[in-house]
């Protein structure tokens, strides 16, 4: 999540919403790649949570990057909660439990992604290490309760905080001790982003189970391979999921601002404020009619801020977000947005894989999606394991990469940054797997060896 976007017009009609998002359409030839990743942050001595305060706190190693990076810092009420650079690069910020993510730029190739990755983790280490912090790639924190982490000084989590308990099970799980890597991809048309929106929506099972790495809750097994996508399911239901509409005809920029209109808000943000709605529309607040704002008119700024407190398996705004997948160690996160590029950026390929999934029925996929966190490869849909058809997408994404021909200075293609979850599904079994082995076996049952293992 980089910066709350500032653009104070008042809107006159839904079409301005539609436009809104409708703007982000563009020419192949200008599609980019953008990467998100969270890392949790602990202490090397003694392996807690970092607190925001203090010498080797958050904020001093905010404080750090903005000097090494030149980067400008986002502040709120006097406390520095993220960077940005300026030139259009990147952006990093902070999630509620002090999660540390690097929201990448738009870049044309996942070498470059690479590239980027590479070069946050030199800076981040060479502030972090001095500071006696360390980062874990896991998709939620294997040993901490939620009362042990701290809460980082931002505003809208306030709000969150008080509202998710209201709304789901498992909503101060997520914001506290949830880690996921996501990528965003763009479309070139209205119907170029229905037909993404699908196949991704459908396919996004596939990157559950592929990046499962979430079986620890408080140093034990949980019963699961991804709790994290598990938590998405009782989180808030009104926000998350996956949005059945998105297969029904007359789908378009259109359903999705409808659907959008009715997500129950959070916030809306006034200069430094941001003032507690929660639970009122966002249909009524366009209305003039949120009852704690009386008469006020929604801005361009609020309507963005709020499509990015909806939370569905993939999300809609000016490109398509693809949020299924836990975080992982640092090596294995090109491979997330490689094999959505291999898919959704080759036009054989995504037709290839719209024909796996386009005669699944709204309840199946919803099926699948309950399955996978606990099942992973061995969730299945009509008569296949998932195993199969994630196998299947693979194909076809390395095919859609060599096709691509997007050559690094070696000469190699992107299906290279594929080589990890081709590993994956050669063994046969999820990382989360392969880590509770290690659990019942070599780390003898404590959860202490991840932070060596799994750390950045």
């Amino acid at each position: 999540m980089a910066r709350d976007q500032i653009d104070m017009t008042p809107l006159q009609s839904r079409d301005e919403l539609v436009a809104w998002i409708e703007a982000g359409v563009k020419p192949e030839s200008e599609f980019r790649i953008g990467t998100e990743h969270e890392k949790t942050p602990f202490t090397l001595e003694g392996r807690q949570p970092v607190p925001y305060e203090g010498a080797k706190g958050i904020g001093a190693l905010l404080e750090g990057m903005k000097l090494l990076l030149g980067w400008e810092p986002i502040m709120e009420r006097g406390n520095i909660i993220g960077l940005y650079d300026v030139t259009g690069g990147g952006a990093i910020s902070l999630e509620p439990g002090g999660q540390f993510e690097l929201s990448g730029a738009p870049v044309e190739t996942v070498h470059q992604t690479q590239s980027e990755l590479m070069a946050h983790l030199a800076q981040v280490r060479e502030i972090a290490t001095p500071l006696g912090i360390g980062f874990l790639g896991l998709g939620m924190t294997p040993s901490w309760s939620r009362e042990q982490i701290p809460v980082m000084p931002k505003g809208r989590y306030k709000i969150m905080r008080n509202y998710m308990p209201k709304v789901g099970k498992y909503g101060l799980d997520m914001m506290f001790r949830t880690c996921t890597v996501q990528t965003n991809l763009d479309f070139s048309s209205e119907a170029d982003m229905v037909k993404k929106l699908r196949v991704s929506l459908a396919l996004q099972p596939i990157a559950t189970a592929l990046f499962a790495n979430s079986p620890f809750t408080e140093g034990k097994p949980n019963g699961f391979l991804s709790f994290r996508s598990e938590i998405w399911r009782d989180t808030d239901n009104a926000r998350s999921g996956m949005i059945p509409f998105a297969f029904e005809d007359g789908m378009g920029f259109e359903r999705y601002v409808d659907y959008a209109l009715d997500v129950p808000m959070y916030f809306v943000k006034r200069g430094e404020e941001y003032i507690d709605v929660s639970g009122s529309s966002f249909r009524d607040f366009f209305a003039g009619k949120n009852k704690i704002l009386p008469g006020e008119r929604p801005t361009l700024s609020d309507w963005a801020n709020h499509l990015s407190t909806i939370f569905p398996e993939v999300r809609l705004k000016r490109y398509l977000e693809m949020r299924g997948a836990d975080g992982v160690p640092w090596g294995r996160l090109p491979a997330l947005p490689a094999f959505w590029v291999g898919l959704l950026y080759d036009n054989d390929s995504l037709d290839a894989a719209w024909d796996i999934v386009r005669h699944w029925t709204a309840p199946e996929r919803q099926a699948l999606r309950d399955d996978v966190p606990r099942f992973g490869f061995k969730s299945r849909i009509k008569d296949r394991y998932l195993f199969e058809i994630a196998k299947e997408c693979l194909i076809l994404s390395h095919a859609g990469l060599r096709r691509r021909g997007r050559i690094d200075h070696l000469g190699r293609d992107e299906s290279r940054f594929l080589e990890p979850l081709e590993r994956i599904i050669e063994a046969g079994r999820s990382p989360a797997e392969e880590m509770l082995e290690k659990f019942n076996g070599p780390w003898k049952g404590s959860v202490e060896p991840a932070y060596q293992e799994y750390a950045f």
